[in-house]
C-alpha cells in the first residue's frame, strides 16, 4: 500500500501541476471546517481529480500520519482483523493500477474514477466491506449498507480471512468495474 501511496505522491506534480508540499502550503493557507470541504475546493478551484484531491488532504492533516500510520491505528486492539485487510487489499490490488488506496483516521477507500469500496474495521471482531453496486439486489450476506449511508449501496460483514472468497471477489471485481 505504501508503495501505492509513494507512486500518487510522485505522479501528483505530472497529474496535478503542483507536488505534495506545494499543495500542503496552499491548503494551510485556508480555514477548512471539514475534510469534504477542503477536497471540494481542491476539485472546484484546481481541477484536481477526486482520488488526489482526497489523498492531499488526508495527507496535509495536521498530525501526518503516514498511510500505514492511518492503517495501524485503525486495527490497534483488532490485529486479528489485519490478515483479512491485508488479503483484501492484496487482492483488490490485482484488478488494476488504476485504483487508489486512501487511509483515512477509521477506513480505507478504494478509489478508480470514483469510490468503489470502504473497508472499515468495525468491531473487534468484524470488518464492515462497503461496495458500491447500483442496482444490485440485497441478499442475506449482500446487506444494505447499513452504517455506510449513501457512501456505499451494499455492505458484506467479514470475520475471517476465508470470508474474503469467489463470491465477495466476484463483487469486489464489479463493484470496481463500475466505478470507471
Amino acid at each position: 500500500m505504501e508503495k501505492a501511496l509513494q507512486t500518487m505522491i510522485d505522479n501528483m506534480p505530472e497529474k496535478t501541476g503542483k507536488s505534495l508540499e506545494e499543495w500542503k502550503k496552499i491548503l494551510k493557507s485556508k480555514d477548512f471546517a471539514k475534510h469534504g470541504e477542503a477536497v471540494k475546493y481542491l476539485k472546484s478551484e484546481h481541477q484536481v481529480t477526486h482520488g488526489f484531491a482526497n489523498t492531499i488532504v488526508t495527507l496535509s492533516k495536521e498530525n501526518n500520519d503516514t498511510a500505514d500510520d492511518l492503517v495501524s491505528n485503525q486495527y490497534k486492539g483488532k490485529e486479528a482483523l489485519f490478515p483479512i485487510f491485508e488479503k483484501l487489499i492484496n487482492t483488490i490490488s490485482t484488478f488494476g493500477n488504476d485504483i487508489t488506496i486512501t487511509p483515512k483516521k477509521t477506513s480505507v477507500s478504494l478509489i478508480r474514477k470514483k469510490q468503489f469500496a470502504l473497508i472499515k474495521p468495525a468491531t473487534k471482531t468484524r470488518i464492515d466491506l462497503g461496495l458500491k453496486l447500483i442496482d444490485v439486489p440485497t441478499t442475506d450476506r449482500l446487506e444494505n449498507s447499513g452504517p455506510f449511508g449513501t457512501m456505499c449501496t451494499h455492505r458484506v460483514q467479514l470475520n475471517s480471512s476465508a470470508e474474503v472468497d469467489e463470491q465477495l471477489l466476484d463483487w469486489l471485481k464489479e463493484a470496481y468495474e463500475k466505478a470507471e
